[in-house]
């Protein structure tokens, strides 16, 4: 087998599903496993309102915003309330720093 096939193989049956989409997916499909995985799409959906706002609608906001990366971040790790209505967004400290920019970056790309 090749070096390469077997790392991958190595980090599939270490790591599982995402790493592998990581690995050979386009970004947007990464993404959208992350989004997958830390249940962002329970409340979330690219077009639609759900409990949260649609993610077009997300995007269609902070369009002009130099620092949208970091506020979004922020409200992910942190949670928020008040910018999309009454419902609270609840914090999710268990979405590391790295991947919480990868679902921002998504997010604001039009998560494709």
């Amino acid at each position: 087998m090749h070096p390469t096939k077997k790392r991958l193989a190595r980090r599939v049956a270490a790591f599982g599903l995402p790493i592998l989409l990581g690995a050979i997916a386009p970004p947007s499909l990464a993404n959208q496993a992350l989004a997958t995985k830390y249940s962002c799409l329970a409340c979330h959906a690219v077009a639609t309102k759900l409990v949260g706002p649609a993610y077009k609608d997300v995007a269609a906001k902070y369009k002009d915003d130099k620092d949208a990366v970091a506020t979004l971040v922020k409200s992910i790790r942190n949670g928020g309330s008040g910018r999309w209505g009454d419902l609270a967004m609840p914090p999710q400290p268990q979405v590391p720093e790295a991947d919480a920019k990868k679902l921002a970056e998504w997010i604001l790309g039009g998560a494709k």
